[in-house]
C-alpha cells in the first residue's frame, strides 16, 4: 500500500480510515512528551486544573530530544518505549488526543481507550532518530522546561515516516515493536 499523508489535527473521520499496517507520511503539528511530563499532566488533571496544551486532535510523540548542534533544529528525536505512557494514555484519549507515536506494544487498556475514542498508535523504527529529526521543520519548549530532554515540545513535521500499529478498531499490525526502515 502507499504511504498514506496526513496531516494534523486528525480527526474522527481521517483516523477512522487508518488501519494497523498502514503507512503514513505524518505532517502538521504535535507534541512530545515522556514519563515525566506524562506525570505532571495526570497531577493537573487531578488537581481540575487546566492542561498547558489542547489536545483535541492532537498527536503526542514519545521522545525526548536532545539539544540542537548548531545550524540544526534540533537535536536527536527518536521514539521511547510506549509502555511507560499506558497508565496516563486512556485519560488523555477521553480528552480528544488522537494519535500517539513511539515504539513497541500497548497494553490492552489503551486499545480499549483507542477504540472507545477512536485514537490510533503510530510506531516508527528503532534508530530512527536521525531520519525523523530531519522532518522537524521547528521545534520550541512549550510546557516544563526544568524538565530538560524531557519537557514538552511542540514541533512543526513534514512528512514523518509512521506506520499504524494500533487502529481504532482494535487492528495490531504484528511485530509492531521491530518495524524496519524499509517498511516505510
Amino acid at each position: 500500500m502507499d504511504q498514506i499523508k496526513l496531516s494534523t489535527p486528525l480527526t474522527d473521520e481521517v483516523v477512522e480510515i487508518l488501519r494497523a499496517g498502514h503507512r503514513v507520511a505524518l505532517s502538521g503539528r504535535l507534541y512530545t512528551a515522556r514519563d515525566a511530563a506524562h506525570k505532571k499532566l495526570s497531577e493537573l488533571l487531578d488537581q481540575g486544573k487546566e492542561l498547558p496544551i489542547d489536545l483535541k486532535g492532537q498527536v503526542i510523540f514519545y521522545a525526548g530530544p536532545t539539544p540542537a548542534r548548531p545550524g540544526h533544529v534540533i537535536g536527536s528525536a527518536g521514539p521511547t518505549t510506549s509502555e511507560r505512557m499506558d497508565v496516563y494514555t486512556p485519560r488523555l484519549l477521553a480528552l480528544g488526543l488522537k494519535g500517539t507515536i513511539g515504539k513497541g506494544y500497548r497494553s490492552q487498556k489503551v486499545i480499549e481507550a483507542m477504540k472507545k475514542y477512536k485514537a490510533v498508535y503510530f510506531v516508527t523504527f528503532s534508530g530512527a532518530a536521525a531520519l525523523i529529526s530531519k522532518c522537524i521543520k521547528d521545534a520550541r519548549v512549550i510546557a516544563y522546561p526544568e524538565l530538560g530532554t524531557e519537557a514538552i515540545y511542540e514541533m512543526v513535521i513534514e512528512n514523518m515516516p509512521l506506520r499504524v500499529a494500533n487502529d481504532a478498531f482494535g487492528g495490531n499490525f504484528p511485530n509492531n515493536d521491530i518495524p524496519h526502515e524499509n517498511d516505510y
